[in-house]
This record gives C-alpha cells, structure tokens and sequence, in this order.
C-alpha cells in the first residue's frame, strides 16, 4: 500500500483528529505536521487583558482589576495564616491546633482552603474568584458576628471585610456601567 493510498482512506479522520488537536499540514519533508498555535486556546480563554489601548477596558474596569490583585494578596495572606495555625508555626503549647475546639479546628481549615483558592481566582480576576472570595467574605462576617465562640467577636474583622465588599460593589457597578452594551 503505498503512502497515497493511505492518506486518501483514513483522510476524513486525520483531519478531524489534527482539527481538534490544533494541528495543521505542512511540508511533507517536514514530518507534515505542525502546530498552528498550541497555546492559542489558552489565549482565549483569559480572563483579563489589560492592555491600554484596548477597546472595552475602562478606567472602572481597570481600578477593579487592582482592587481585585490587592484583595488576592490579602486573601493570600489570610489562607497562609490559617495555614499557620494548622502547622503550629509559632505557637505555644496551650495554642497548638490540637488544643482548640472542634469548631475552632473546623472553621480554621475551610478558611485556610477557601482563601487561597479565592486569592487565586481574584489575581486571574475570574468570575469564579469573585464569587469565592464574597463566599469567604460572607462565611468570616457569619463565624465573627453569630458564632463569637469560634473566633471571638471581632468587630475590626467585621467592619473591615463589610468595607471591602462595598468597594467591590461599588467598583463593579461602575465597571459594568462603562462597558459598551
């Protein structure tokens, strides 16, 4: 069977198969293959583009986007010090994670999860980071005002992380406002 032979039989599936792979032919002295953008997919599915003069980014949806790599930096730190709870790091012998109280325990480690994995949703300024990040926004107000027994009522908390969901609000609203309809 010659090499023709068997380009023009199975033709139809290679095709589909390189298609879907994001492949293309190119020389035949070349092995006939080459990538036509391997990453091009990945391009597109971006979250944010912060060029200057690109047309729909605003100063509105510029100034969210910072707020939402600042607010990732925080959420960074606050997962990483709940991560130090966990480990001990720096803590005596009556303040080990052991000690604490099942509440305690539980409610540390779904903040040391939920905030990293929110810091990493904001720095990519996804939807999903968002809405993570006003979950363990919404969960630390809940624990700090209806359940004291777990962290103490911790009013700064409280105030602080009510400040920031009014900036981001605020900044979302006007961000949404300027972009083309």
């Amino acid at each position: 069977m010659e090499s023709t032979d068997f380009e023009r039989s199975d033709d139809r599936g290679y095709r589909a198969l390189f298609r879907f792979l994001g492949w293309r032919r190119t020389d035949p002295a070349l092995g006939g293959l080459a990538a036509a953008d391997p990453y091009a997919d990945l391009r597109d599915l971006e979250p944010v583009h912060e060029q200057e003069g690109e047309p729909g980014v605003g100063r509105w949806t510029r100034r969210l986007v910072l707020f939402l790599r600042i607010m990732a930096g925080l959420s960074m730190l606050k997962g990483l010090y709940h991560w130090a709870h966990i480990c001990g790091v720096g803590a005596g012998e009556d303040e080990l994670y052991t000690s604490h109280s099942i509440a305690w325990q539980t409610a540390t480690v779904f903040f040391a999860v939920i905030d990293l994995v929110a810091a990493v949703g904001l720095w990519l300024a996804a939807a999903w980071g968002a809405v993570i990040w006003l979950t363990a926004v919404a969960s630390m107000v809940a624990v700090q005002l209806f359940f004291p027994q777990v962290f103490g009522r911790g009013f700064f908390t409280i105030l602080f992380e009510g400040a920031m969901l009014a900036i981001y609000l605020n900044l979302a609203v006007k961000a949404a406002r300027e972009q083309p309809v």
